[in-house]
């Protein structure tokens, strides 16, 4: 019973920990910085248009053969609501698969360039240095090059057999749904700084103390990136969104620690200021 108890208080202080901490809106930033700095879009769009290939295929094939099945099960639980509980579920199937199949085998360099390149605009050349070549032209414009350690592996065993467990919250109407996405955005959220903890050359248990100490915040990160990326086919584009804004989300970090800003995105999360960025150039990925 105690702990039961325990585990209740722990999970309401991470979801308060996580509403008040303002992380939700990063993944909204990286919407934004990606519609409003052309030459990410332009960087990533062979890649992208591989991914939402595949992505549309999986979605459309596993509407046309487990949707109807799965309104049945729902039905059961969710009552008239059946039809959109089975969406959502077969959505959260379909995110799985293409999980598997483009962040394994496609993406995750693409995400880390991405992810330096947003940094390096941002003013912490330094700091993406330490993982990547950049080089400097006489017009002051960065270029990023061959990153010199291996991309990484974001894609866990233990994070795909949580988030299948964890599908079938789905069937329960709204309620359900936001369990779903808090219970996945806890184990979710870090993994977006996967790249940040490397190039801050941290190991093991260093990545684990800055975790548990913004655990409501990545919990909360985690949460509106996952919802992103279950929107139909885009949330392939989210991915890379949802990495920009975890991106600028290290940069204010970065800041913070620096004492180079008394405020900003992260004391101020509905602000977003790029009135000092670098230029950056980023070849085209394929």
């Amino acid at each position: 019973m105690d702990v039961l108890q325990r585990t209740i208080i722990s999970s309401i202080t991470i979801v308060k920990d996580a509403i008040l901490s303002g992380a939700w809106i990063y993944p909204i930033h990286g919407v934004v910085y990606f519609i409003s700095h052309p030459s990410l879009y332009r960087s990533v769009q062979p890649v992208l248009t591989k991914c939402l290939l595949i992505s549309a295929g999986i979605t459309a094939g596993m509407f046309v053969f487990t949707y109807l099945p799965q309104v049945a099960f729902c039905a059961i639980f969710s009552g008239p609501l059946a039809f959109a509980a089975a969406g959502i579920m077969v959505l959260g199937e379909s995110y799985a698969l293409v999980v598997m199949v483009t962040k394994m085998f496609i993406l995750e360099d693409a995400q880390d360039k991405i992810f330096d390149a947003v940094l390096l605009q941002q003013g912490h050349e330094v700091l993406v240095s330490s993982a990547r070549r950049i080089k400097s032209g006489r017009s002051g414009i960065k270029t990023i090059g061959r990153s010199v350690t291996k991309p990484l592996n974001r894609f866990t065993k233990d994070g795909l057999i949580r988030y299948l467990i964890s599908l079938p919250l789905n069937s329960i109407p709204i309620v359900g749904t936001i369990v779903f996405l808090f219970y996945n955005g806890l184990k979710a959220g870090p993994r977006y700084h996967s790249r940040y903890f490397q190039l801050k050359g941290l190991d093991a248990q260093e990545r684990e103390t800055a975790v548990q100490g913004k655990r409501g915040a990545y919990t909360a990160f985690g949460a509106i990136a996952l919802a992103l990326d279950l929107v139909p086919i885009a949330g392939l584009v989210f991915s890379f969104t949802s990495t920009i804004g975890a991106a600028l989300w290290a940069s204010d970090l970065e800041k913070k620690n620096r004492g180079e800003v008394s405020s900003g995105r992260e004391a101020d999360p509905g602000k977003l200021d790029t009135r000092s960025e670098v230029p950056v150039d980023i070849e085209t990925m394929w």
